[in-house]
């Protein structure tokens, strides 16, 4: 099979008419996003059962026809962690993202092959196929691309082809593709990708340490530099740090002259926007709403809990070598800290997991499943057996 190579907007028709009605496709991108604040978009590759296909987007003015291919509902659409790939399309279609999809790294969790596996390695584990990585770090905006980036690209879409086979009959069988469901949707809600700027402010690394005044001021400073990277396609931190967010927050200087002694400031920032930030900062610390505050730190565990979390983290364990799933795809430690605390509304309480783990932590919380440690090692047992 020849790769083919996209570059004019005839052959790029030619190739989505032939691969209209197919029943999945692997699907992946190139891009960078160091000096932007959305990721530009250089190479799409996509593969089917008989053509594997790099699609020069640089070249190509119309992305149409690649995007009509790829929100048909009608075709699978398969990648290896997808959030970001499926976050460029979200940006690029204003909003709506392509569905359905199948995501092999989260399937690989449910196969056996651990947490946020990468590519390569699934590919050399799964297919023993040993990929070249020397084009890891290449510049996908540069052209003309030679063809050993062609190559590099290309496999990511070539073997993702046996992989999801592979993946998708051992889950098949294994009576779990179902599981998959609610990942996958949250993969395809347009939420998950929208970047509010009135909720920029809980992305602040740090937001936490502050209340009241401050953090409505931290509120209505990210918001503006969401606002304002989104407008100049910058980077965030172009705009203004994490930490000077913080230290303006904390300060929040009412003269021009004030804002100079802030680090991180730099003259030419409050030259030209020195005068809305002190207008952002009144408005803020003089609003009467009070601002949604982050959730609390929780409180130190005693040591009786933190041997119930050690205890409850044991059983994950045994469930997920039972099960032969990662134990984080069960539950985290800090859900199981959530549960010793009391809390309810938490994923292992639901869907699948519930039935996989959550119903028994509940009983070993209720005294009904204990641990017992014999000549095969640490085992489950109900409460009163022998």
């Amino acid at each position: 099979m020849t790769d083919l190579f996209i570059d004019t907007p005839a052959d790029l028709e030619a190739l989505c008419v032939r691969l209209r009605g197919r029943p999945w496709l692997t699907l992946d991108t190139e891009f960078i996003r160091e000096k932007t604040y959305r990721a530009r978009l250089c190479l799409v590759q996509v593969a089917s059962d008989d053509v594997v296909a790099c699609i020069d987007t640089l070249a190509l003015d119309d992305p149409g026809p690649l995007l009509e291919l790829l929100f048909d509902p009608a075709t699978t659409k398969v990648l290896h962690a997808a959030r970001q790939d499926l976050e460029i399309f979200h940006d690029l279609a204003g909003g709506r993202v392509p569905a359905p999809v199948f995501d092999t790294q989260l399937a690989a969790t449910l196969a056996g092959f651990g947490e946020q596996i990468g590519y390569a390695e699934l590919v050399r584990r799964l297919l023993g196929v040993q990929l070249d990585k020397s084009q890891a770090r290449t510049d996908w905006s540069a052209r003309p691309l030679d063809p050993e980036q062609l190559s590099y690209a290309a496999d990511d879409v070539r073997h993702l082809r046996e992989a999801y086979a592979a993946l998708h009959a051992r889950l098949e069988s294994a009576d779990r593709l179902d599981w998959l469901e609610e990942d996958f949707a949250t993969l395809v809600d347009p939420e998950t990708y929208r970047n509010d700027p009135e909720s920029a402010w809980r992305k602040v690394r740090g937001a936490n340490q502050l209340r009241g005044k401050q953090l409505a001021v931290l509120r209505a400073l990210a918001a503006w530099r969401e606002t304002e990277a989104a407008a100049a396609d910058r980077p965030r931190r172009w705009i203004m740090d994490d930490a000077t967010l913080l230290a303006l927050a904390r300060s929040a200087p009412s003269r021009r002259d004030q804002l100079g002694k802030v680090r991180g400031l730099s003259d030419g920032l409050i030259r030209r926007h020195g005068a809305d930030l002190l207008e952002l900062i009144r408005a803020a610390r003089d609003a009467k709403a009070t601002t949604e505050a982050p959730p609390p730190r929780p409180r130190p565990m005693s040591a009786a809990e933190e041997a119930g979390v050690d205890a409850l983290m044991a059983l994950v364990r045994l469930q997920a070598h039972r099960h032969e799933v990662s134990p984080a795809t069960l539950a985290t430690r800090r859900d199981l800290e959530a549960l010793v605390r009391g809390e309810r509304d938490l994923p292992l309480l639901t869907g699948w997991r519930h039935g996989l783990v959550g119903e028994l932590l509940q009983a070993f919380l209720a005294g009904e499943v204990h641990l017992d440690y014999g000549a095969d090692g640490l085992r489950m047992e109900t409460t009163g057996s022998t």
